[in-house]
């Protein structure tokens, strides 16, 4: 039975990888492996199992408590992941993020590799790499006119962002996930990734910056645009600011990330309404109607608007995850590869070239059922590193190449021949920088 069990898991997961070939969204086969591998495991009542963490050994449970422990722990991240994007899109239903653009002054192909790269990396720590992405390349698209020219720049961003949102606990799903199960505390994983992440970012920008493409000055000049709301810039930074609190706020309570996550939603949900009824409508430069039409509110607005099929994908692909791990198979699997190749460093590798052919939310969830270790172990860290910035390397090979790929309508190949080594260089150096600074300073 632990075969099929595989097989269906390995099926769902080649269905998702394929999601662009076989034309499927990947929620669709991720909660059908989910449902299918938790409906074997009850129909042949398998023995099912919790991972003593600190014994290293498996202890045995009811299917009833673990499935009901495993959907606590993934509604934590669901939860959390629904506020944030309702936060977002409150910033953008008040046009927020057009306020970075007044920021983009220069006309030199060179410092504006470099300001986007920066407002990447800085961005997705904040909102994710995902959002930084569309709202980047949204404002490229506004700035530079020549499509090859806007190809490598949104390749640079994407590299940027991922990289960005690897040192922050809000920055990724994959690391969100390795804070709310506890892997990782934010103070932690900002001392150890930050710099690693700032090496992957800064090495590719720095070679690129001597590429043709980057040579010279953008033709044309900056279009003006009439702001759609005048609290778009206090919604920007009050809706960034609510984002940054969280990780304070468990801090300070010791509570879940989600709850600090409601109650900053709360506060910028708040204000949202009344600056709604102050007469704003982002349909309406006159101000004459009090709100966009179809519409009660601001909030109902957003909430309209986040994306609900990422968030059943989390959750397939999360209690798919958990299934196995609540057979062992990941715990046995974790022994039989420390066995394999005794080097941590290189199997953390691995998951990070992994990540860049497959999605890397499952392999940091399958981590987490394969490896025993503390909280805040350099193991996590190092982790979240390589699963964040791997998947610069093949344009499919993270939710920021994707969108990036869709917006910009990127070919694979061009990706594959122009960005991908330049990303590789950026990972290497950046795993280089953070087994050094793990090794020999912080242990010094």
């Amino acid at each position: 039975m632990e075969t099929i069990i595989i097989i269906v898991f390995l099926a769902g997961y080649l269905a998702i990888t394929l999601e662009h070939n076989l034309k499927i969204d990947k929620l669709i086969p991720a909660l059908a492996m989910m449902a299918i591998l938790w409906a074997l495991i009850a129909l042949n009542h398998m023995p099912v199992f919790e991972v003593n963490a600190e014994l290293r050994e498996l202890e045995p449970t009811h299917l009833d408590e673990i499935l009901l422990h495993h959907l606590g722990k993934t509604a934590e991240i669901l939860v959390f992941l629904l506020g944030a994007m309702t936060i977002v899109e409150i910033i953008d239903y008040f046009d927020g993020f057009a306020t970075i653009k007044g920021y983009i002054r220069t006309r030199s192909k060179r410092k504006l590799l470099w300001l986007f790269s920066i407002l990447a990396f800085i961005l997705s720590a904040i909102i994710d790499n995902l959002t930084a992405t569309i709202v980047l390349i949204t404002i490229l698209q506004k700035v530079i006119n020549d499509r090859n020219t806007r190809l490598w720049f949104a390749g640079m961003i994407i590299i940027a962002a991922n990289a960005g949102g690897a040192w922050s606990p809000i920055g990724d799903v994959t690391t969100t996930m390795l804070w709310i199960a506890n892997k990782v505390s934010a103070a932690q994983l900002i001392e150890h990734v930050l710099v690693p992440s700032i090496v992957c970012m800064v090495v590719p920008v720095l070679i690129a910056g001597t590429y043709k493409a980057f040579k010279g000055k953008i033709e044309g000049e900056f279009e003006t645009e009439t702001p759609k709301s005048k609290y778009g810039s206090i919604m920007l930074y009050l809706g960034l600011g609510a984002i940054i609190f969280v990780p304070f706020f468990k801090t300070v309570t010791h509570l879940p990330p989600y709850v600090g996550m409601m109650l900053s939603l709360a506060i910028v949900a708040t204000f949202a309404e009344i600056y709604s009824n102050k007469k704003f409508s982002i349909s309406s430069l006159d101000g004459e109607h009090s709100d966009t039409e179809g519409h009660h509110s601001p909030v109902h607005h957003s909430l309209s608007k986040i994306e609900l099929p990422s968030i059943l994908f989390f959750l397939g692909i999360l209690l798919a995850v958990a299934a196995l791990e609540s057979l062992g198979m990941l715990f046995h699997y974790a022994e039989s590869l420390n066995n394999a190749i005794p080097n941590t460093d290189i199997v953390v590798m691995l998951f990070g070239v992994g990540s860049a052919v497959i999605d890397n939310v499952p392999l940091v969830a399958a981590s987490m059922g394969m490896f025993g270790e503390t909280m805040d172990n350099p193991l996590w860290h190092f982790i979240a590193y390589s699963a964040g910035t791997g998947g610069s390397m093949l344009i499919i090979g993270s939710a920021a190449g994707v969108v990036a790929m869709g917006m910009e309508k990127i070919d694979f190949f061009w990706y594959l021949k122009k960005i991908t080594w330049l990303a590789f260089l950026g990972f290497v150096a950046g795993a280089g920088a953070f087994i050094l600074i793990r090794d020999f300073i912080l242990n010094a």
